[in-house]
């Protein structure tokens, strides 16, 4: 049972917004964030860190954290953006939308290790999501739905299989860089395999 928030819970602090991302190292397609608040009587043993869980544990935990939740939102940064400006400051923009959607008035945000500047007081807490209830149930809407994003893409690319490496620099996704070149607006120029492949179509010429 991740409890961590309870030592933060106060006659100031009666509500809390846990964030986290997903996608910050893949070569292809959007980083994505999310932001929840739960009651702070809240508790489900299920909810863990997105990483430890099963894909099909994730689907239907996805659903129960949208019906629990005061409030939530889910946000995400293209890839365009993230070569622009560098992956860093692309989560703290998707960090910083998904905690806009959220209507319910909160006082205080911890995020998994990713300082923010924010109106509300913000503790950027290393390893969060496997310690806070909320940042966990964040990692999980993340998570899934960047999965779900990835594996729409693969009905348009079938080629690079996007479906089984969500993106990630695997030798099959890599070997499909190759033989088919990098998809403009979908794979990350800034990224050094991608920017590898560029480079060596320079040197062709």
């Amino acid at each position: 049972m991740l409890t961590k928030e309870k030592e933060f819970y106060s006659k100031t602090v009666r509500l809390i917004a846990g964030v986290d991302e997903a996608g910050r190292g893949p070569l292809a397609g959007p980083v994505f964030a999310a932001a929840v608040v739960f009651p702070p009587d809240y508790e489900n043993p299920d909810i863990d860190d997105s990483k430890k869980l099963t894909a099909k544990k994730r689907e239907a935990l996805f659903e129960e954290i949208k019906a629990h939740a005061l409030g939530y939102g889910i946000a995400s940064v293209p890839a365009e953006e993230i070569d622009a400006v560098n992956i860093y400051q692309a989560t703290k923009k998707a960090m910083r939308m998904a905690l806009s959607q959220i209507k319910t008035k909160y006082d205080l945000i911890i995020t998994d290790a990713m300082p923010l500047a924010m109106d509300v007081p913000v503790i950027a807490m290393v390893k969060g999501d496997a310690q806070c209830l909320n940042i966990a149930a964040a990692s999980i809407l993340a998570k899934v739905s960047r999965d779900h994003y990835l594996e729409e893409l693969d009905k348009q690319y079938p080629q690079y299989g996007f479906a089984k490496h969500k993106g990630y620099g695997t030798a099959e996704h890599l070997a499909a860089i190759d033989q088919y070149g990098p998809i403009p607006g979908v794979h990350r120029k800034s990224f050094k395999p991608v920017a590898a492949y560029y480079q060596r179509q320079l040197t062709l010429f």
